[in-house]
């Protein structure tokens, strides 16, 4: 699916990508979409904030050209682009699960979100662990959430855990300093990703409840 038909039929081609978003679809629908939609317009785009209009226009071609959009790849990933002059298109792909997802990798992972949050605004990825019984975010206190973070504090709230941030979490993982009982990935693609290396009951749960959302979106379209 690629949105801006319109202007596509015109000669319309997308410049240099400044903000790039891929959310995970379910049976051709947007599991998180009123999260995923509160978290873009808390985005950046070239330094600017995204608009009311473009966050109404993404709303818009969700609930018109989605389902037809994702035919191919029905539990695939959305793809939003917005490139420097502002023009924004949407198109869907295949989804590929992240292998052999040890604490390294994704802390790796978070550490380079965070380097896109210093440009847009909001990390896709955060590293997150669980610590005696809480659960411990590594964004600064005053970071934006993404979606996903929204969802796994929703969830943290419903099984008793409270949630503390660590700004330097990620990079403490990388060192082997962050004193973790369970590590798992939060991601606007991926989900609740647990760790291979330090996974656990905790962010099993987690990852459990995702993954009935997924399967709630899925029901829906039977």
């Amino acid at each position: 699916m690629t949105v801006e038909k319109d202007a596509q039929m015109e000669g319309f081609t997308l410049g240099a990508p400044a903000l790039v978003c891929r959310w995970r679809l379910a049976a051709r629908t947007l599991p998180m979409e009123n999260r995923l939609l509160r978290a873009l317009s808390r985005r950046r785009a070239n330094g600017a904030p995204v608009s009311p209009q473009l966050v109404a226009w993404a709303k818009q071609h969700i609930e018109w050209t989605l389902a037809d959009g994702a035919a191919a790849h029905p539990d695939g990933v959305l793809m939003l682009i917005i490139d420097e002059e502002g023009r924004a298109a949407m198109t869907v792909g295949p989804y590929e699960p992240l292998a052999h997802p040890t604490t390294s990798l994704l802390a790796e992972r978070a550490c380079a979100a965070e380097l896109e949050a210093a440009r847009t605004g909001v990390a896709p990825e955060t590293l997150w662990g669980v610590r005696g019984d809480a659960l411990v975010w590594g964004r600064p206190a005053d970071a934006a959430p993404s979606a996903i973070d929204t969802l796994v504090s929703d969830l943290a709230r419903t099984v008793g855990m409270s949630v503390e941030r660590d700004e330097l979490l990620a990079h403490r993982a990388l060192d082997g300093d962050a004193r973790l009982d369970e590590t798992f990935l939060a991601s606007d693609e991926h989900g609740v990703v647990p760790s291979s290396t330090a996974s656990g009951p905790r962010s099993a749960r987690l990852a459990q409840g995702y993954a009935r959302l997924l399967a709630a979106a899925s029901a829906k379209r039977r």
